[in-house]
């Protein structure tokens, strides 16, 4: 299993616990459950957390001469983009869901996640900046975006009537 995996576990383990109050994890404590996964050796584990703390998605703490885990703002961010790129499904309202966002040029990054972001929620590219969907947004994904602030840069409409939507009906299996 790629480390990838055991570091959005660990994240979302971590995050449980910050959820319930406690704001710090012994450094040791989340070891077991981990390596349920698979085989998951002492020095992958200490290896994962030292990724994880230079990528700032966790913080280390010594106290008392403990350590301790923590999650950062960074690392909650990182959770909230794994749960927003699931894409809503149901039944179609017959309602398209456009997305035009006009970023700037030195927010280059930022662009390119929210395609991905919008690409991960089923919307396809109609232009250059304009996305469609037959579904909405998911709830965690406009956190998301209200979290970076890309949101000040985004419209999104909700779209009655369309010249020919026939190939979207096709691309879309409506």
């Amino acid at each position: 299993m790629p480390t990838g995996i055991y570091t959005k576990k660990l994240l979302k383990l971590l995050n449980r616990e910050s959820d319930a109050k406690r704001k710090l994890s012994p450094f040791y404590y989340h070891y077991p459950t981990l390596r349920l996964f698979r085989r998951l050796t002492k020095s992958a584990y200490y290896s994962i957390l030292d990724q994880m703390g230079k990528s700032g998605s966790i913080e280390i703490i010594n106290r008392n001469g403990e350590r301790f885990v923590k999650i950062t703002s960074k690392g909650q961010l990182e959770l909230l983009v794994e749960k927003a790129r699931a894409p809503l499904k149901g039944k179609w309202d017959g309602k398209w869901r456009l997305v035009l966002f006009d970023i700037p040029i030195a927010a280059n990054k930022s662009r390119d996640k929210l395609r991905r972001l919008l690409k991960s929620n089923n919307f396809y590219k109609l232009q250059g900046s304009v996305f469609i969907s037959p579904y909405p947004l998911n709830r965690e994904a406009i956190i998301y975006l209200k979290a970076t602030g890309l949101i000040e840069f985004i419209r999104i409409l909700r779209v009655d009537e369309f010249d020919d939507d026939s190939k979207l009906k096709k691309h879309f299996k409506l």
